[in-house]
């Protein structure tokens, strides 16, 4: 088997990271993979905010949590160090679409590099809201954005195994 293929067969998603910081040459290979998901008519669309300040990562936790329900004792991130947070460009048709495959392709490419990660929802709440835009305008993104996903990554904490996957869901003709 192929380590492409080995890779999409192993990758789980992490619940549980080390407070270990991840280098930024790692983070910068992953959002390198992202970024060259493929996209509807190559419009790359999407967008990616590399979160590695623990203020605007823990600001991020808590609106999530407060969106999810959550008491303050719970971490929507699992204590993932880095939180890569992937917008779509709404005037690209494929927008959602393109954001999914970037998703993909950043947790790929973490398992590859034996990084965990955990495709976090939410995102499109929390940049909808006031608080939300006033952090894209803080870091100077303009456009009419929606969030796809939150990307965590860290060190794992945790060990999971590959799971046998469900009977019955492929059909030939």
């Amino acid at each position: 088997m192929n380590s492409t293929i080995k890779d999409m067969i192993e990758r789980r998603s992490i619940r549980k990271f080390k407070p270990d910081a991840v280098p930024k040459e790692i983070i910068d290979e992953i959002i390198k993979a992202g970024l060259y998901a493929a996209s509807g008519r190559n419009k790359q669309g999407a967008i990616i905010i590399a979160v590695t300040d623990k203020k605007l990562r823990d600001k991020l936790m808590v609106m999530n949590r407060e969106i999810g329900g959550w008491g303050e004792d719970f971490d929507p991130f699992y204590g993932a160090p880095v939180v890569l947070v992937v917008l779509g460009d709404k005037s690209v048709p494929t927008y959602i679409y393109d954001g999914s495959l970037v998703m993909g392709n950043l947790m790929l490419a973490a398992h590859s590099l034996g990084v965990g990660s955990c495709w976090i929802h939410r995102a499109k709440q929390e940049f909808e809201s006031e608080e939300g835009k006033a952090i894209l305008k803080e870091l100077g993104i303009e456009g009419d954005f929606e969030g796809i996903g939150h990307c965590v990554i860290g060190y794992p904490d945790e060990e999971k195994a590959v799971i046998p996957r469900s009977e019955n869901r492929v059909f030939y003709k």
